[in-house]
């Protein structure tokens, strides 16, 4: 009887044995760690690092150089952080454009498509973004950019309105 007990044994383990071979397999192969990719070295080693020396402005410092309300249109402050400063543009309480103020002294990068645009507006370097943005760099660092948010919102309207900011101003915070 004891043999006849070892041999059902014996054939009840190889038949699982290759489900728990497999089982154990992808428990072990789950907590080995992953191989770092080109991309994980190359933020290691780029982590830390500044483009610059400088520090961006605080959003908050550009407030006083965008352009106030009018008659017709009201400028509502919507996002300021380090670098950056933002405000949409409502008509009649609608979004027609966004207004924005960007210090590229974080990311020198920004800054060379107007260094090499030969349009102007006023005396500043000026891009088309997109179909519906204007740019313009203001002291080689500050990007200032109006978007419209509505059809009836033009290029023409859009360089009204860069041109409406406190761009001389702006340029002394340089």
């Amino acid at each position: 009887m004891a043999t006849r007990w070892w041999w059902w044994q014996r054939a009840y383990f190889v038949r699982w044995l290759p489900l728990l071979l497999l089982c154990a397999t992808l428990i072990f192969s789950a907590c080995v760690a992953p191989a770092a990719s080109r991309w994980d070295t190359a933020q290691e080693a780029s982590s830390g690092e500044r483009a610059t020396d400088k520090e961006a402005l605080a959003g908050g410092e550009f407030n006083k150089f965008f352009p106030q309300d009018s008659d017709d249109y009201d400028v509502v402050y919507t996002q300021e952080k380090s670098g950056f400063a933002e405000a949409v543009l409502k008509q009649a309480g609608e979004d027609v454009a966004t207004l924005a103020i960007f210090d590229t002294v974080s990311n020198p990068a920004a800054a060379e498509k107007y260094r090499e645009s030969s349009e102007k507006i006023g005396d500043y370097p000026a891009v088309e973004i997109g179909s519906n943005g204007t740019g313009i760099l203001v002291a080689d660092r500050f990007q200032v950019q109006v978007r419209a948010k509505s059809d009836s919102f033009t290029a023409a309207d859009r360089e009204e309105w860069l041109e409406a900011f406190d761009l001389d101003g702006l340029a002394e915070l340089e």
